[in-house]
């Protein structure tokens, strides 16, 4: 009985580990169209998104106005955030390109240097942010996953978390004209 209680539990901890298991950017390899990251956000882009807490309920939205310059494999990318509340905040990324689709990414309010991988359609970067709420400022981290759907649309979802913790998610469509 205790063997047989063993292995079920071990099992069920299999089961739920796998479960677990975050997904792999470069099981999007072979999604088309491929993603180049210094094409997408080169020139003129909008957003539009919002966040949503972890009880599912949308606390802000808002839109992005962009602009991308690349020079070889480095990039600026300028982001003009306008909230529903009326607040605005700005952005400017310093983004390079690296062999093998990786890149990385440095702004004023992120915390050292962001880090991603592009394969096929998606990138996957993880980052800690400075976020400002009520007049204190907290840094939180970042799972970000962007899917190019076209030439002109990408789609973006960003999990954010501290301590572990999901804080909520960050959801945007960005256009380009």
């Amino acid at each position: 009985m205790t063997t047989r209680l063993l292995a079920a539990a071990s099992l069920a901890l299999a089961f739920f580990v796998s479960g677990c298991a975050a997904p792999q950017v470069t099981a999007y390899a072979g999604e088309q169209p491929a993603l180049q990251l210094d094409r997408f956000f080169n020139g003129d882009v909008r957003a539009y998104g919002y966040f949503r807490d972890r009880a599912g309920k949308v606390v802000k939205r808002f839109a992005v106005d962009m602009r991308g310059e690349w020079s070889g494999a480095s990039g600026t990318l300028d982001e003009r955030f306008t909230y529903s509340d009326g607040t605005t905040q700005r952005r400017v990324w310093r983004l390079s390109l690296g062999p093998e689709g990786t890149v990385t990414g440095r702004a004023d309010d992120v915390v050292g240097e962001a880090r991603g991988q592009m394969s096929g359609n998606a990138l996957h970067w993880r980052y800690t942010l400075q976020q400002p709420v009520d007049g204190k400022v907290y840094e939180v981290q970042m799972d970000d996953w962007m899917y190019l759907q076209s030439d002109r649309v990408m789609l973006n979802t960003a999990t954010m978390s501290k301590f572990g913790f999901r804080l909520g998610e960050v959801v945007l469509t960005f256009v380009k004209p």
